[in-house]
């Protein structure tokens, strides 16, 4: 599956903290695009327009709940359920090396979270990899990564740009990079603002997914406008609301901004997967876990 621009500067943070830290650098809990959301009409991040001292308030207050998504049953759990909708598999550790054009006009999408070549993201995340990474694979296709930014075109990636993205996730270095974006640039930020949301954890991973499909940005397609429309709707648990109305109106939301765009009219992620568990009353996202994406069904046992 695909996604909208998304910011490329978190991502190549994100990456060069991984590079240049080992791995263990702490990196900041807000949304990536915190600070466009807090200057639009979308809800703002909390952590944005906090200070230091409001942010470590916040963080505490997050720690202090239960871990939910965060918890590590649950999110292998979670990267199965993504595995699902974005690459028609539970097996996510295989989605490190996948790549293709599936024709819908966003060019060639590969890895974990859907890196696509038209978006932004793909070339971002490459450049910053290669950065520090020179004697990558990739590293002879950065020019023609950025000349077809924006475009579906494959123009100076073929032949040898798939091979070279295979190749290169032989490389722990380059799995790593895309775990870390996957972790720091969609999942903490989806799940921390659930939790202050008042949301559990299958509220916790309609958040992540919609994140992740959609980009951080507080455009109206994007998840902040799409959380946005939904608290129009109903209130957060935080505020006083019902969990499942909201997560109702969320969805309905998410499901409206992916019939809008022409590369996103399969909402099989939503409406046989996440509304499914909705509908069930599994706020907690319990397994055993059965849904359906695409027409094919997979399951989570207990």
């Amino acid at each position: 599956m695909t996604r909208v621009v998304l910011f490329g500067a978190p991502i190549v943070i994100a990456v060069s903290l991984l590079f240049n830290s080992g791995g263990d650098a702490e990196l900041p809990t807000s949304s990536p695009t915190a600070e466009a959301s807090v200057t639009t009409s979308a809800p703002a991040d909390p952590f944005a327009a906090a200070d230091d001292e409001e942010r470590r308030e916040l963080n505490a207050r997050v720690a202090a709940m239960p871990p939910g998504l965060a918890e590590p049953k649950m999110r292998e759990i979670a990267w199965q359920l993504l595995a699902s909708a974005e690459g028609s598999t539970l097996d996510w550790r295989s989605q490190y090396a996948t790549i293709e054009d599936t024709g819908d006009g966003t060019g060639y999408n590969a890895g974990i979270v859907g890196f696509c070549s038209s978006t932004h993201d793909m070339l971002t995340f490459v450049e910053a990899f290669t950065a520090e990474h020179p004697d990558s694979p990739l590293a002879p296709f950065v020019p023609a990564l950025r000349e077809v930014d924006g475009t579906a075109s494959h123009e100076g990636l073929d032949p040898g740009f798939t091979a070279a993205w295979k190749k290169s996730a032989e490389d722990p270095a380059f799995r790593a990079a895309q775990d870390l974006v996957r972790l720091k640039q969609y999942f903490e930020p989806a799940v921390h603002l659930a939790k202050l949301d008042g949301l559990g954890t299958l509220g916790q991973y309609i958040y992540f997914d919609a994140m992740v499909l959609q980009g951080p940005g507080s455009e109206a397609d994007s998840f902040y406008g799409i959380r946005k429309a939904a608290a129009e709707e109903a209130d957060t648990v935080a505020e006083g609301g019902d969990e499942t109305a909201y997560l109702d109106a969320f969805l309905e939301a998410a499901r409206t901004v992916m019939k809008s765009k022409k590369n996103q009219q399969d909402t099989s992620r939503l409406d046989t997967a996440q509304r499914v568990f909705l509908e069930d009353g599994n706020l907690a996202l319990e397994p055993p876990l059965s849904w359906k994406m695409y027409g094919e069904t997979f399951r989570i046992p207990s």
